[in-house]
């Protein structure tokens, strides 16, 4: 098949709630049109909120050799296995989260360490032992989690962020999935306005306003459908393919 190619040399894609379905799957459309990308040139990049043990599957799955930004960038991979860079979160912080979450026994909580995810059932006994990434909660009773919003805005040194409605992600200040690709982009010689960023939640916000498209997934929150350049279908509708179809490649 033969493209006529746009200017995007490099295409972020988030996992959930955009190249995933809603059972966490990848369609057989989206698969095909990111190999179509792949084929002709394009730097293909999962830019996920999750670690990269369970950004790595996908990864596997597509036959990716390109590099990876995990934990809303706070690792940034130059390919699978191989990480040029880790940002961590204050331990102190951590354990201040830590017992935040323990004055709401009904919210869920986990946080992503270098050595792997702990949460409200299986939690590192000395935080101090492990290197932290990030920290998470989530709750579908919203005013309590608006409340736990209300407290962690008023620290210091946090960037936040969310994957859906009903959580709270936790980087360091400064991490973000926006940082990540214009570090990516300074590694392969890219331009930033090269980008096209593909995401649905507050954790995308800032790549799709940095990049040079922006696309908000159909089933993306209000906010980020704001910040976009465009809307696609949902991650129901092998929107991503869209994205491709329409943006990176003209066929």
């Amino acid at each position: 098949m033969a493209y006529e190619m746009k200017q995007y040399r490099l295409l972020a894609l988030d996992l959930d709630g955009t190249l995933l379905n809603d059972r966490s799957e990848i369609s057989e459309t989206n698969a095909q049109w990111v190999r179509h990308a792949v084929e002709a040139g394009v730097t293909v990049c999962v830019s996920t909120g999750r670690g990269f043990q369970g950004a790595l599957p996908i990864v596997e799955q597509l036959g990716l050799d390109s590099p990876m930004i995990t934990v809303n960038g706070g690792e940034i991979w130059t390919k699978p296995h191989s990480l040029h860079r880790q940002t961590l979160l204050d331990v102190e912080k951590v354990m201040k989260l830590h017992a935040l979450a323990e004055r709401h026994p009904d919210v869920w909580f986990w946080a992503y360490s270098t050595e792997g995810i702990y949460n409200k059932e299986k939690w590192a006994g000395d935080a101090t032992a492990f290197r932290w990434l990030k920290f998470g909660y989530y709750t579908e009773d919203v005013p309590v989690l608006n409340e736990i919003l209300r407290e962690i805005r008023d620290w210091e040194g946090l960037e936040i962020s969310n994957s859906s409605p009903y959580n709270i992600e936790i980087n360091p200040v400064g991490v973000s999935k926006a940082t990540a690709l214009m570090e990516l982009c300074r590694m392969k010689g890219f331009d930033m306005s090269e980008v096209v960023s593909v995401g649905d939640s507050l954790n995308d916000i800032a790549a799709i306003r940095a990049s040079g498209l922006g696309v908000a997934m159909g089933n993306a929150q209000d906010e980020v459908k704001l910040a976009a350049n465009a809307v696609t279908a949902t991650n129901q509708e092998d929107g991503v393919a869209q994205v491709i179809r329409n943006y990176v490649l003209r066929t």
